[in-house]
């Protein structure tokens, strides 16, 4: 999944981009807010985490430029201030979440595991569920009844995307955008790789090829 992160507090910044990276998410990170409406307007990202007190343009006012835009991707807001009256200003500009600083680490990740549930119609379980698999994103493995199996970083990352968007088909290029961070080359091959390592691992029929136009993962499992 790929995140865009707004936080112009540097320190603070290195440190989720991060934790982010260990949880499997690519992150683009911006400090600045004018950088942010255009960037986050334009880049397929599935999730925002966007601080208010930033320079060039307030949070806020990035909030309400990509929610007039037409921006429904999800917004968690970051903010250091604690009252009641800016965490209703910032849901009515079209937040989804609202973090106040400082947070553990831990209720950052669930929150925004719950938040990419939420936007792809899944329940907000402990596991992710789909084609009879179940990915436990804290752990980053999979189980399919009393089996387990274990996954390398890249596979983990590449089959919570799959589990997150069953019966759908996905082509390399909306995977890679999705997969990897602006900075980061985009290889289809290299995905065709982890595809069929995920296929060794939980079977052929579970990742299905549509030629000429990319993955269907869960049409014929489970």
């Amino acid at each position: 999944m790929r995140l865009l992160l707004v936080e112009d507090n540097v320190p603070l910044a290195d440190e989720l981009l991060t934790g982010l990276a260990r949880q499997g998410y690519a992150v683009d990170w911006l400090a600045d807010g004018r950088d942010a409406v255009y960037q986050g307007a334009t880049e397929p990202y599935d999730l925002v985490i966007l601080d208010l007190g930033l320079p060039g343009l307030p949070g806020l006012e990035v909030l309400r430029q990509w929610r007039s835009g037409g921006l429904t991707i999800p917004v968690l807001i970051l903010t250091a201030r604690d009252s009641w009256a800016e965490r209703i200003e910032g849901l009515k500009a079209g937040a989804d979440d609202y973090l106040t600083k400082p947070f553990h680490p831990e209720e950052l990740q669930l929150r925004i595991q719950s938040l990419l549930r939420r936007a792809h119609g899944q329940p907000n379980q402990p596991t992710l569920n789909a084609a009879g698999l179940h990915l436990d994103e804290g752990r980053q493995c999979v189980t399919r009844g009393s089996e387990e199996i274990q996954l390398t970083a890249a596979e983990f990352r590449l089959l919570r995307y799959f589990m997150l968007h069953p019966e759908q088909i996905l082509s390399k290029s909306h995977l890679a955008e999705h997969l990897y961070n602006g900075e980061t080359e985009r290889d289809s091959n290299v995905l065709e790789v982890h595809v069929n390592h995920l296929r060794r691992k939980l079977g052929r029929t579970v990742i299905e090829t549509r030629r000429g136009q990319g993955y269907l993962f869960g049409g014929s499992a489970g």
